[in-house]
């Protein structure tokens, strides 16, 4: 039998899970799929990135999980009330894709390249190393985290299919 079970985390959402579940997020264009891990309590986190800052929000009510100044802290929260210890966390990231063409040096047109920097600003502030990350290009993702190995498995039509 088979005690792996499939967790989704949607667009501008995040999740924890444990043990043997999988965490999988699919549609990861100029979005970013960031993973956090405690190896030692296999406690693992994903977050869907949409937008780089909290700042552009324009809803009265902030979704904690759109943005990556504000789901980086709050998954760290959630796993740390599952038992995991941010000390030994560490991160891998996948999406962050430019997916379309523009005539522009407008960083507003830059969401995804803008999503890796903010991730990225964000794991230096918690002082969480980033092991590895299949970020940019200009093509679509879908990720799968392991909470058992953690390994990150990433698929795309362009790539196949590669574990990091």
């Amino acid at each position: 039998m088979n005690d792996e079970h499939v967790v989704k985390v949607g667009m501008a959402d995040l999740k924890v899970a444990a043990g043997g579940a999988i965490l999988k997020t699919t549609g990861l264009g100029s979005c970013v799929g960031l993973t956090l891990f405690d190896e030692r309590t296999k406690v693992a986190g994903m977050a869907h990135v949409m937008l780089p800052s909290s700042e552009i929000a324009r809803e009265a009510s902030i979704n904690m999980a759109k943005y990556a100044d504000t789901s980086i802290p709050r998954l760290i929260e959630l796993m740390r009330q599952e038992g995991a210890e941010p000390r030994r966390f560490v991160a891998k990231m996948a999406g962050g894709a430019q997916m379309f063409a523009f005539n522009t040096n407008n960083d507003s047109m830059r969401i995804g390249p803008r999503n890796v920097e903010s991730c990225k600003q964000m794991l230096k502030q918690f002082h969480i190393p980033l092991l590895s990350e299949d970020t940019g290009a200009n093509y679509g993702r879908t990720i799968e985290f392991c909470c058992m190995s953690g390994v990150l498995t990433i698929r795309s039509v362009q790539q196949g299919v590669k574990e990091i």
